[in-house]
């Protein structure tokens, strides 16, 4: 899980206005860490519009649909942190955004990672409060 998420995708203190600019953002994060293309973003989007990535405890965890698979050249995660929230509908707000793009049945293993992190609402309130990247990779080391 380590190297799966590095400093260089992690955003901190992000603003976002929507969920979809904020699935942008944690999309975008996987792109230049050179996950995935550009087409995975608006898959991530789509996937979104099926059924909602959030997944309680102030986390969502937007990934592509099943049919983005051609556009993931390797398993990674993003994290986009938004301090004020995001609206994710039904009341739900979102503080930390987790992007996820794996490779064949990968994601099965990064997901159940991150729900058991996610399942503490401490560990969420201290990625939402984290003042570095360093701390949040920190966070999700330890929960391995």
């Amino acid at each position: 899980m380590n190297n799966l998420l590095t400093v260089d995708k992690i955003m901190m203190n992000a603003k976002a206005s929507s969920k979809e600019e904020a699935i942008r953002l944690a999309g975008e994060l996987l792109v230049k860490g050179g996950h995935v293309s550009p087409a995975y973003v608006e898959k991530m989007q789509e996937r979104e519009q099926l059924a909602t990535t959030y997944i309680g405890s102030g986390v969502a965890i937007p990934h592509g649909t099943n049919e983005s698979k051609q556009e993931i050249q390797s398993t990674g995660i993003s994290i986009v942190q938004v301090p004020d929230g995001v609206d994710f509908g039904e009341g739900n707000t979102a503080y930390l955004l987790i992007g996820i793009a794996a490779v064949g049945d990968e994601h099965l293993e990064v997901l159940s990672n991150i729900a058991v992190i996610c399942s503490e609402e401490e560990n969420v309130t201290r990625a939402v409060q984290a003042k570095t990247p360093e701390e949040i990779i920190a966070l999700f080391a330890e929960g391995v």
